[in-house]
């Protein structure tokens, strides 16, 4: 029960966040995006993206103060850091990320939004599969 409530309380938060953002600001939470403005050095300090990715850096460590974390990644920090590249890739290649399209573009009913969505949760289903079933890694 304890991991539903987590999960759910977790959720209407970003729901909350994606359509405050939107709602103040005019513009779609996705964190791709957000990104982009903040490495733009014309916009960075310009930008309300700037507090709201701070927020999603720094709230996972005031999380950790009152709540004992329950997980434990394996991964090397070279295995993080070609998945980040490769999601960064990916987002670029997709036009947008799991935050723009799943949620902000699945809530407008975008087409375009539930494609690509549909599309990476796909290849993640797939590429978990072939890399604990097929290839043997963890």
């Amino acid at each position: 029960m304890h991991d539903f409530l987590s999960a759910f309380i977790g959720g209407a938060l970003l729901g909350i966040a994606a359509v405050g953002y939107l709602y103040v600001h005019g513009r779609i939470a996705g964190i791709s995006g957000m990104i982009g403005q903040v490495l733009n050095p014309k916009t960075i300090f310009k930008t309300p993206a700037l507090w709201f990715l701070a927020g999603l850096v720094i709230t996972p460590f005031i999380y950790g103060l009152f709540v004992q974390p329950e997980v434990v990644l394996n991964a090397s920090p070279l295995m993080m850091i070609i998945a980040g590249l490769l999601v960064g890739f990916g987002t670029r290649l997709g036009s947008g990320c799991t935050s723009g399209h799943g949620i902000c573009g699945i809530s407008r009913l975008s087409k375009r939004s539930m494609i690509a969505t549909i599309s990476f949760m796909f290849a993640g289903f797939v590429t978990v599969y072939a890399v604990r079933h097929v290839m043997g890694v963890i």
